[in-house]
């Protein structure tokens, strides 16, 4: 009975390592190892509502940075005083 029992382990680790080895993998599907973390990005603040996003996504305009193109068109946050 026990021979069975291993036997019967054995055949499902094969048929997991048979149909994990058969999926297709796309080139946007990589493998990350565990615990790596990227670069750190440098953040900037829209100048329009203040978000902070990644100076990658922003939208430039001269030295000021938006979060996106219809900020960047309105142009500056007008000061509130309170």
């Amino acid at each position: 009975m026990k021979y069975l029992l291993v036997l019967f382990v054995i055949a499902i680790g094969f048929w997991m390592v048979s149909t994990r080895s058969r999926r297709p993998v796309s080139r946007d599907d990589k493998p990350k190892a565990r615990g790596s973390k990227g670069k750190p990005q440098e953040m900037l603040r829209c100048a329009r509502c203040g978000l902070h996003l990644p100076a990658a996504d922003a939208v430039a305009d001269g030295s000021l940075a938006y979060c996106t193109e219809e900020h960047r068109r309105l142009g500056p946050a007008p000061e509130t005083r309170q």
